[in-house]
């Protein structure tokens, strides 16, 4: 019989390309990543994998299990807390992903809903941008899924259960003196000669897909995934930039000045999950919450 523990170990070394690398990431000792390999080959009754030089690679057989591995292993999530709700256990857990503004703004009020209400559900949060989050997801290693997109695309999330939260805003950010700090809105190609501040890479693509709609391509002097120290550079009189309203809105800017952009650059902010967890207890409660939250 196959292992759930198994699969994460054979998932972890077909991820890190090494059992050392696969014991750092699973926490444990390397022995105990090769014994249990062994163990998971036993039970399968072939080779699952074969070691090249310091790495090790996957045969046909590893490959198709390791294919099968996440589907199985969030079922099997599914599977343990719907038993354990139906059975009276009042009680949850919950693994949330989320980007960082959102973390700082919609996740701490839900959250604390959530704990009021469900005092037994407990939940964890990491960060991660989307797609990173997304492929989480997929992959079993989180429940639910905070994101974002620009605009529909075709297919993308068609495997999951879509909540949607709200519609967040860029806003533009130009230092206290600028010439445009006083506008009631900026036309984007207003900022067409000003050296640029960029976040993170999806945002960094769209701000260049907005700008050559607008005939210029922004010249990016600086670029961080860190909001805090894109609304430093941008007080400090360094560049202009554009953020999402929830990022300005979990830091105060300390001589920037917000300006609405024209014409308007919007975000659609979600939650994800699988349509397995959608039905356990604590997840749709975590949903709820967060829904709730996002339409205060």
């Amino acid at each position: 019989m196959i292992e759930a523990r198994h699969l994460r170990v054979l998932r972890a070394v077909s991820t890190t390309g090494s059992f050392s690398a696969a014991a750092r990431e699973l926490g444990c000792t390397q022995p105990a990543v090769s014994q249990q390999m062994k163990a998971l080959e036993a039970s399968a009754g072939t080779t699952l994998l074969i070691r090249t030089g310091r790495e090790m690679r996957l045969t046909p057989a590893g490959e198709a299990l390791v294919r099968h591995a996440s589907g199985i292993l969030a079922g099997l999530t599914a599977a343990e807390e719907e038993v354990a709700a139906i059975a009276g256990l009042r009680a949850g857990r919950v693994r949330l992903v989320s980007f960082p503004s959102g973390s700082s703004t919609l996740v701490p009020g839900a959250l604390a809903a959530l704990r009021a209400e469900h005092p037994g559900t407990r939940v964890s949060l990491v960060e991660a941008e989307p797609p990173r989050s997304v492929d989480l997801l997929r992959e079993g290693d989180c429940d639910i899924a905070l994101a974002f997109r620009y605009g529909a695309t075709g297919g993308e999330w068609d495997d999951l259960v879509v909540r949607p939260l709200l519609t967040d805003r860029l806003i533009g950010l130009v230092p206290d003196g600028h010439r445009l700090a006083g506008a009631a809105s900026v036309s984007i190609g207003e900022l067409a000669e000003e050296s640029w501040i960029a976040g993170c890479p999806r945002c960094r693509r769209q701000l260049v897909e907005v700008c050559e709609e607008s005939g210029f391509t922004p010249r990016i002097d600086f670029a961080t995934d860190d909001y805090p120290a894109v609304m430093g550079l941008v007080g400090a009189g360094l560049g202009v930039a554009v953020l999402p309203e929830l990022a300005v809105e979990s830091v105060r800017p300390k001589g920037a000045r917000a300006v609405p952009v024209e014409p308007a650059i919007e975000r659609e902010i979600v939650a994800l999950t699988l349509p397995d967890l959608a039905r356990v207890p604590a997840v749709a409660a975590t949903l709820d919450q967060l829904a709730r939250t996002a339409a205060r």
